[in-house]
This record gives C-alpha cells, sequence and structure tokens, in this order.
C-alpha cells in the first residue's frame, strides 16, 4: 500500500483475531472474506486501508455476535505492538513525555488518525482526530485506541490512574452500558464535539517504572528515522523502489508499475526524471538489494538468478559485478562464517 493511503499497521488484525478466537471464530474464517493472509499481517511494513479494516471489525461482530469487539480489542492492547514507537514510550521518563512521544512519531504507524496532547489549567487531554472516516466501525476503532492507551498507562506505571474520563463524538452504542457497570470501567461521554482521553494535568508527571534515558535515546533516533523515511515516502522514485522492493526485485515492466500507481507510462519517466532518476536504475538498484540479501541465504546461485528474473547464471553473474565489482560466489565466499 502506497504512504499517502489511510492505513493502520496490519498486525492489528492479527489482535482482532486473537478477540475473535475466544468466540470460536477462526482466522481463516476472519481473513478470507476479505482477501488476507495470516502470513502477511505480521510483517511489521505491512499496512491495511481503512476500507479494509472496516470490513474486519464489521465481520468480526458478525461471526462472533458480540457488537462491543473494539472495546475487547482495546483490553488487550500491548506496547510491543507499536514498533520502536512503542518501545520508546516504554522507557519514557514520564507519563507525559511519553505521549508525546506518541503525538510527534503516530504518523509512522498510522495515517488514518492524529493525536495532539493539550493542557489547561489543572487538566490534559490528548485528542484524537479522525483524519479518515472509519464509517461503521468507527466506535470500535476508537474504543480499541482509547481503552488501549488506558491499559498501556497503567502497565507502564504500575497503578491504576484514576480521575480520568474519555469523551466521544459518536453517540451511545446500546451495548455500552454492559461494561459501564464494570469495575475499573471508565467514564465516557457521548456525543461530545471531539474524541479525547481527559485526566488530571499531574498525571503527565507520573514517572514510568521502565524508565531508561539511554535507550530512550536509541529509540528516539529510530523513531525519527521512522518519521523521515514516511515524509520522503511523498517522492514517486520511493514508491517505485517500495513496489519493486515488495516484488522482490524480479523483473516488472514500467508500464505494470505505471498503471499500479495509476500513472501514464510517460507521466512515470518524467516524474522520475524531475527526482533525478529514472525507472531502470530504480529496478537495478532493487534487483542489486534482493541479490545482496539472497547471497547470505541457503540458495543455489542458479535459483537467486532465477528469482530475479535472469534467464541464466551468467547474465545474472555479469550483472552483479556490475553492481559491486566481483561475482556472486565470491562476495558469498567472503560472508560465509568460518
Amino acid at each position: 500500500m502506497l504512504s499517502s493511503e489511510p492505513h493502520i499497521p496490519a498486525v492489528h488484525a492479527l489482535h482482532l483475531a486473537e478477540v475473535a478466537a475466544r468466540y470460536g471464530v477462526t482466522s481463516s474464517q476472519l481473513f478470507s472474506a476479505v482477501g488476507l493472509r495470516e502470513a502477511d499481517l505480521s510483517e511489521p511494513e505491512e499496512r491495511l486501508s481503512v476500507e479494509v479494516v472496516t470490513q474486519l471489525i464489521e465481520r468480526a461482530r458478525m461471526l462472533t455476535g458480540e457488537p462491543a469487539i473494539g472495546i475487547l480489542l482495546g483490553l488487550q492492547m500491548r506496547i510491543s505492538a507499536h514498533g520502536y514507537l512503542g518501545f520508546a514510550a516504554m522507557v519514557a521518563s514520564t507519563i507525559g513525555e511519553a505521549l508525546e512521544i506518541a503525538v510527534r512519531y503516530a504518523p509512522t504507524r498510522t495515517n488514518a488518525l492524529a493525536l495532539r496532547l493539550v493542557s489547561e489549567g489543572e487538566q490534559a487531554a490528548l485528542v484524537i482526530d479522525e483524519v479518515a472516516s472509519f464509517g461503521t466501525a468507527r466506535d470500535a476503532v476508537l474504543f480499541a485506541l482509547m481503552e488501549g492507551i488506558r491499559q498501556i498507562g497503567q502497565a507502564l506505571t504500575g497503578r491504576r490512574l484514576a480521575g480520568g474520563w474519555a469523551e466521544v463524538t459518536f453517540p451511545e452504542p446500546a451495548y455500552f452500558a454492559k461494561f459501564a457497570a464494570v469495575a475499573d470501567a471508565p467514564r465516557v461521554r457521548f456525543a461530545c464535539a471531539e474524541n479525547r482521553l481527559l485526566f488530571p494535568r499531574e498525571v503527565l508527571d507520573v514517572p514510568l517504572k521502565l524508565a531508561d534515558p539511554a535507550a530512550f535515546k536509541l529509540a528516539h533516533e529510530q523513531c525519527e528515522q521512522a518519521l523521515a523515511a514516511i515524509r520522503d515516502a511523498s517522492r514517486l522514485s520511493t514508491k517505485v523502489r517500495s513496489l519493486l522492493m515488495r516484488k522482490g526485485g524480479t523483473a516488472h515492466s514500467l508500464e505494470r508499475v505505471a498503471d499500479t500507481l495509476h500513472l501514464s507510462s510517460r507521466t512515470l519517466k518524467r516524474h522520475l526524471a524531475l527526482e533525478g532518476t529514472t525507472f531502470k536504475q530504480l529496478h537495478d538498484e532493487a534487483r542489486r538489494d534482493v541479490a545482496l540479501r539472497l547471497i547470505d541465504s541457503d540458495l543455489s546461485l542458479d535459483v537467486v538468478a532465477e528469482r530475479l528474473g535472469y534467464s541464466d547464471l551468467a547474465n545474472f553473474t555479469r550483472a552483479f559485478r556490475r553492481w559491486t565489482g566481483k561475482t556472486p560466489g565470491a562476495v558469498r565466499r567472503e560472508r560465509k562464517p568460518t
């Protein structure tokens, strides 16, 4: 998926499947109807469109018979699901610092929702802006996010964070009443102007159990790199390179890539020229990068050549020597552990 399309991390679909499994629903039953494969969803960079997310949530509701699937999803939210962003928040010094990290680097996880941290007097709020429309799944998505944040906050501090409440912009669903009576259930106000998690400002100063300045610095740097990559993804050459790498660097015609990007071949070539590159150069770089990765595998060099779209090993060897100045066999021998 191209980064400009509204999306969320695909790994959350696996979390939804875990909830559905409690009702006897298999992953195959949940995913097959929307054309997903469980094996693909665990890839760190895989994303799901808002349309697919909506379909998944509605299918989960139908198969399980549980309309409150979003709340259940939030209850099992784990900070490890959020990559370097989650790690940076985990080792931050305080709740406030963790929330600042979440706000700044939320775009590395999704562009369908955005976060803002505001503070007025003795009250603070984490505002959730809906950038994309989740349609009928809107309540589930927002409940999952809000309850997930609450669960993560309590896990990181090792204490129940009292005195807070939530506000959402949609009307109260019929299913919410049974959760409102549960112990430790958050207070929720419906049909409000914004989606917000509100809490006493002093909560921002609550220390985290796993605070680690050195680890925080490293995680922060990784988050900055990820954010820079997101910004760079707006370049057409980056999108072309991503498509080529996703297909393993195998032969892909200019026409097919242009069609995937909803462009004419002529327009694609013109825009790539403006960015100082060509389709041939990007295609060559993709095959080079994949080749260097496959050299470290147990695949024979003939198979590596075939996977990269070369008619025989000799043609692959000539290309590889042009890229690296060495033959594939020589590089493999150099990298082989002694």
